[in-house]
């Protein structure tokens, strides 16, 4: 059975215990590594800056303590291959759907299971809806 490694565990804790349930649940079927929970100022606007996210600080939902956003990968991570992210995200959304979580993904942002509307892909994100 797949486990977390020590980084991911770091990372997942510092996200909302709904996050934290929902990914100790995924990982028991799905190999994957939490990259990011908690994201400080700096390393916010550094995002918005590169590009990498569509929010400055304290917007996001991984500004907030416990963090509301956990970016997750499938491991190993293959960062070509959007096949891989497609399969991921969708189990983990079936996953929190099972589990009464209500998510957004960053592969679906309005959740509509169209990927190709999206102006913003952001395959690693997923936050507690509002």
């Amino acid at each position: 059975m797949p486990k977390f490694g020590k980084s991911s565990l770091r990372n997942l804790a510092e996200v909302d215990i709904d996050l934290q349930r929902l990914f100790k649940r995924v990982v028991e079927t799905y190999d994957c590594s939490i990259i990011e929970g908690y994201r400080t100022k700096e390393k916010q606007d550094e995002y918005f800056e590169q590009g990498k996210s569509k929010l400055k600080y304290p917007a996001s939902k991984h500004n907030r303590q416990p963090s509301l956003a956990v970016d997750a990968v499938p491991y190993p991570c293959d960062w070509e291959n959007m096949k891989q992210f497609y399969h991921f995200g969708g189990f983990v959304m079936a996953t929190a759907k099972e589990m009464g979580i209500g998510l957004r993904w960053g592969g679906d942002w309005n959740g509509n299971l169209d990927f190709t509307d999206q102006s913003f892909h952001d395959l690693p994100h997923f936050e507690l809806k509002d």
